[in-house]
């Protein structure tokens, strides 16, 4: 079940808005790959998110959105498997 969604505060830059939906992004598609088994950022590579952000429905991300979803992945493997 998901958090009801509130709307965005108004009045913030284009960036701030840029900035906060990317994240979001990135977010959804760090859980899905951790879900499928990839656990570290080396393992994360552009295809296998841009693969993963099919799979879930989400647009194909940026290189930009792709560094930020490695920057979510747990870098010295301390996450469960």
């Amino acid at each position: 079940m998901s958090a009801p969604k509130v709307p965005l505060p108004a009045g913030q830059p284009r960036e701030w808005y840029e900035t906060h939906n990317r994240q979001l992004k990135a977010m959804r598609l760090a859980i899905a790959l951790l879900d499928s088994g990839v656990y570290t950022p080396a393992r994360a590579t552009d295809q296998r998110i841009s693969g993963t952000a099919a799979r879930i429905g989400v647009r194909p991300p940026s290189r930009a959105t792709c560094r930020l979803v490695r920057s979510f992945l747990p870098t010295l493997g301390g996450c469960a498997r």
